[in-house]
C-alpha cells in the first residue's frame, strides 16, 4: 500500500472537488491517502515518507499568473521542500476563457523540474466545473496511482 499526500488550495471549492474525487480513487485502489488544505500543510511534509505527493492549485489573474490566495506564499515556500527524486503529480483548475489557461499548473511543473521532482503522469488541467470533468479524474488519478 502507498502513502499519498494530496495539498490543495481552493477559493470557489473547484479544487477541493477535484482533490475529494481523485483521494476517493487511489482510496479505493488501496492506498493510505491524506488531504490537506494548503492552509495546514507545510512544505516540508512533501515527499517526506510519502511515495505520491499530490499539489492541486487553481489559477487566478488576467495579465499574469496568480495562485489562488492561500496557496501563493505555499508557492514561494516550495525550494525548500525535499522533493529530489520524489514522485509528484499535478493539477489544477481554471477557465480557457483567461490568457493563462491552468497557468499555475505550469508554474508548479517549472518548479518541479527545479527542485528534482518525477512528475507522474500528465498534469491534469480542468476547465470550469470539475463535474463536467468527472471522467477525465477519474482516469487520471487512476494513471497516477498506476505510477506509484
Amino acid at each position: 500500500m502507498a502513502k499519498v499526500l494530496i495539498v490543495y488550495g481552493s477559493t470557489t471549492g473547484n479544487t477541493e472537488i477535484v482533490a475529494e474525487q481523485v483521494t476517493n480513487i487511489l482510496k479505493d485502489k488501496g492506498n493510505e491517502v491524506t488531504m490537506k488544505n494548503v492552509v495546514d500543510a507545510t512544505v516540508a511534509e512533501l515527499g517526506n515518507e510519502y511515495d505520491l505527493t499530490v499539489l492541486g492549485a487553481s489559477t487566478w489573474g488576467d495579465d499574469d499568473i496568480e495562485f489562488q490566495e492561500d496557496f501563493a506564499p505555499f508557492y514561494e515556500d516550495l525550494d525548500k521542500a525535499e522533493l529530489k527524486d520524489k514522485k509528484v503529480a499535478l493539477f489544477g483548475c481554471g477557465d480557457s476563457s483567461y490568457e493563462y489557461f491552468c497557468g499555475a499548473v505550469d508554474l508548479l511543473e517549472e518548479k518541479m523540474d527545479t527542485l528534482g521532482g518525477e512528475i507522474v503522469g500528465v498534469p491534469l488541467r480542468i476547465d470550469g466545473d470539475p463535474e463536467d470533468s468527472s471522467s477525465d479524474i477519474d482516469d487520471w488519478a487512476a494513471e497516477i496511482g498506476a505510477g506509484i
